[in-house]
């Protein structure tokens, strides 16, 4: 029996389809599927976080969690993080509102995921058994001796103003005596246009296999939004750990609706 013609000609066309729609599928971001850590940012933060930094401020509020860092530019116990009592592992989503309270172009804020130490008698790997060790939040403390990745965003550089020269960048800690050298992940991003002072941003990070990606989008305007993706596939694995959000001195910002999940 002949081949109808039209068969013959919608066939190829078909095929490619299919494998084009499977080869793209290999790409998705994976699915959120159970939820490991729910924190609105409204109750008493330290039910579910620890605080690193002398001056640091934490003000729970019905807009969310603010975390204010200490006022003075260049002084080392101005800086602080926050990180979760809760560890996670394997692939994962960390999800929240950020909104920027602060006005400078002057230094970064940081989302730490899988933080650990690096492992040795001084620096365990939980990070909270060397709590005393960060009182004064030193930058050197974190990248010589743990274990992370690090998202600068809303980032400006620490020396000088910037106006609109923000940058958003991926670093991989692995602490062997060079510092930050070597951490940096290809892939920034400059001039976002993003994190403007008091304007809600939806952001979502997800870590899975050898990727890392980051989705932002502006809460009161659907358009603004950008995706963000990088290959970690060159550095050693880092697969578990507490999750953080850093200010360098001077910054402030209110996070809300903090969760983290698991992917499929």
């Amino acid at each position: 029996m002949k081949t109808p013609l039209l068969y013959v000609i919608l066939a190829p066309a078909l095929f490619c389809t299919i494998a084009c729609h499977n080869k793209t599928d290999k790409n998705l971001t994976p699915l959120k599927s159970t939820l490991l850590f729910d924190d609105s940012g409204i109750a008493n933060w330290r039910e579910n976080w620890i605080l690193d930094g002398e001056r640091a401020t934490v003000i729970n509020t019905d807009l969310g969690m603010e975390l204010r860092a200490g006022p003075e530019h260049g002084n080392d116990t101005c800086h602080t993080v926050i990180w979760t009592k809760q560890s996670f592992k394997g692939d994962i989503c960390i999800e929240y509102d950020y909104t920027r309270t602060d006005t400078t172009t002057r230094c970064v804020n940081i989302l730490y995921f899988h933080a650990s130490g690096k492992g040795n008698d001084d620096f365990p790997v939980d990070i909270a058994l060397w709590n005393e060790k960060r009182t004064v939040p030193h930058m050197d403390t974190y990248y010589d001796n743990m274990h992370t990745y690090h998202i600068s965003y809303a980032a400006f550089s620490a020396t000088e103003y910037s106006g609109d020269n923000d940058y958003i960048r991926l670093r991989r800690y692995h602490p062997n005596g060079n510092g930050l050298n070597g951490t940096g992940v290809p892939g920034d991003h400059f001039k976002t246009g993003l994190f403007k002072p008091n304007v809600s941003y939806h952001i979502q990070v997800f870590k899975y296999q050898n990727r890392v990606e980051m989705h932002i989008q502006n809460n009161q305007n659907a358009s603004e939004q950008l995706i963000c993706k990088w290959d970690v596939s060159m550095f050693p694995e880092c697969e578990s750990g507490r999750v953080g959000f850093r200010h360098m001195y001077t910054r402030n910002a209110r996070y809300k609706d903090i969760k983290i999940w698991e992917l499929k």
